[in-house]
């Protein structure tokens, strides 16, 4: 079946000049992120050997977004959503600058990589909904489904670069500045890998401060529960929309076999921490070509079909990672998965973004930010979880399994979804929130 396409609306993104600031502090600051994840990974393994200390970093993240969601949905539609992300990103850069001292110092130790992963979890809890939604105030409308292909491909360009730069920084690292000779090359790696990200994240500060855009003054309204449930009850409104983020969140939660990439690059593939940088880099080499795709074809026609068939084949991709010890044959199929998951990506984005009123993306982002930090940190925790009952492999291939249900499912109780033919909005009575 032939994937239909618009011809491209009128305009360039790159004539968006507001837009092209927050898509560099995305990349700069999505790099230091990925950073970050490499070596925290690397270093908690490192220190204890335990599938289940890696699960306890993602729940760590998790847990904090999960409680200051609502609120920090709230305060986004209320309040100056650069300086909000501005913000989010400072947090980031605190706990980078105390990871690269403690780990400087040669004092690091699991219970310090805990707590400052539930300092980034509380900065998270802002920064997604507040990038969320500042995006669509910076472009027309006609080009948003662009500009959502546009930054996703961009995304993964700093997911490709950081985790490879994260993986080489952490193993060359020490034996560029003498430390390995010394003994402790492996604090050292950790520290210098936090020390670039810190310096990522700087620059991804100053940019968002630089986006001129102001948008018009919204309606105060006190923090009741009202308005800390509307983004909730405006996706439960949706069919669509609860469908397609609800499906991210299952099938990322049950196929993601990020927390194990250290168990499978060390013992499995036989690889060091070069390796396990390429291999958090690989995803991103496939949706890189499909984002770039998108952004000047985006889709038209059967939206909910392509979306359900693309997860499915991250289902069958996580499967085939499973049953690998070949490095290459790893590295390939998790090309593969990255390139089914920017089809879902963009889609999803697009639905969600294109079906929100201004002044309900903020505590609909922040919603949709829960789904997407369960399906990751919390996925996390739970490939840790099944991993120490079942081992690494059992853990990724029941995941992939379950993704194939979660589409099977999905087919029958959110019909339509499957049956969305346009991205574009369909019209429908307002709803009050």
């Amino acid at each position: 079946m032939p994937l239909e396409v618009n011809p491209a609306p009128r305009g360039r993104l790159r004539d968006q000049r507001d837009y092209m600031r927050l898509l560099g502090a995305r990349v700069t600051g999505g790099a230091a992120n990925q950073m970050l994840m490499v070596a925290l990974g690397w270093q908690m393994y490192d220190l204890t050997a335990s599938a289940w200390d890696l699960g306890l970093v993602g729940l760590a993240q998790f847990l904090p977004a999960l409680l200051l969601t609502l609120p920090a949905g709230h305060v986004v539609d209320q309040h100056d959503r650069r300086l909000l992300l501005a913000a989010s990103l400072g947090l980031q850069l605190v706990a980078a600058a105390c990871l690269a001292l403690s780990s400087a110092g040669a004092w690091v130790g699991p219970n310090m990589i805990l707590m400052l992963s539930v300092l980034l979890g509380c900065a998270r809890a802002l920064q997604m909904p507040s990038q969320q939604a500042l995006m669509p105030t910076l472009v027309p409308p006609a080009l948003l489904p662009r500009a959502v292909a546009a930054a996703s491909s961009s995304m993964q360009v700093a997911i490709i670069a950081g985790p490879a730069l994260g993986g080489l920084l952490y193993a060359l690292g020490p034996w560029a500045t003498g430390a390995a000779a010394r003994g402790d090359a492996a604090h050292w790696g950790a520290a210098i890998v936090y020390g670039v990200s810190l310096l990522l994240l700087a620059a991804a500060i100053a940019g968002v401060l630089t986006i001129r855009h102001r948008a018009a003054p919204l309606r105060r309204a006190a923090p009741g529960l009202a308005q800390l449930t509307a983004g909730i009850r405006f996706i439960w409104q949706r069919p669509v929309v609860l469908g397609a983020i609800s499906l991210d969140l299952f099938a990322v939660l049950l196929g993601g076999a990020t927390a194990l990439l250290p168990i499978f690059a060390r013992d499995i593939l036989h690889t060091g921490p070069e390796g396990l940088g390429l291999l958090r880099s690989a995803p991103a080499l496939g949706a890189v070509a499909v984002g770039v795709w998108l952004a000047r074809h985006p889709i038209t026609r059967r939206a909910g079909h392509w979306l359900l068939g693309a997860v499915a084949v991250f289902g069958l991709t996580v499967i085939a990672f499973a049953l690998t010890t070949s490095f290459l044959v790893a590295f390939a199929v998790l090309a593969v998965s990255g390139a089914a998951d920017m089809f879902s990506v963009v889609i999803r984005q697009s639905l969600v973004q294109l079906e929100t009123p201004d002044d309900m993306r903020g505590r609909v982002g922040a919603v949709n930010s829960v789904f997407i930090g369960a399906s990751n940190q919390l996925g996390e925790f739970e490939s840790g979880a099944t991993a120490a009952l079942l081992g690494p492999v059992g853990s990724v291939l029941l995941g992939g399994l379950g993704t194939l249900a979660i589409v099977a499912l999905w087919f029958k109780i959110f019909p339509a979804l499957a049956r969305r033919d346009s991205l574009q909005p369909e019209l429908r009575e307002t709803v009050v929130h």
